[in-house]
């Protein structure tokens, strides 16, 4: 099992799936649970947003010239990622990041209750 960051209760690693969340743990002071919260949700948008940097910017301006030597369906590769690409990629980031979230809020105890 890998050891987590302190604070971090190691039962909570991705090998249980996040099958047990913060309720049936011992109870934790809310200054602790929130810590945790904050410092996964900021690493999540510096991973996200680093992506979606080096995809907007990297390959719809950067590379642009030996992206376009590659064609797919008839169009220019570096020309589709300035014009789609990096929106799309931005699309799929908003998804991933919602479920990163909600499964970190369920691994916390801090989800919603269903309507």
């Amino acid at each position: 099992m890998i050891n987590a960051a302190p604070g971090y209760d190691n039962r909570l690693n991705e090998d249980n799936h996040g099958e047990e969340s913060w309720r049936d743990m011992p109870d934790l002071p809310e200054s602790q649970v929130r810590q945790i919260y904050w410092s996964e949700n900021r690493r999540w948008m510096l991973v996200l947003g680093t992506i979606w940097f080096v995809v907007s910017l990297g390959c719809g301006v950067l590379w642009v010239e030996p992206l376009n030597t590659i064609q797919i369906g008839g169009f220019k590769l570096g020309f589709w990622f300035a014009q789609q690409g990096a929106i799309y990629t931005f699309i799929i980031l908003i998804f991933v990041y919602a479920r990163v979230m909600a499964r970190l809020e369920r691994r916390l105890g801090l989800e919603e209750p269903e309507a």
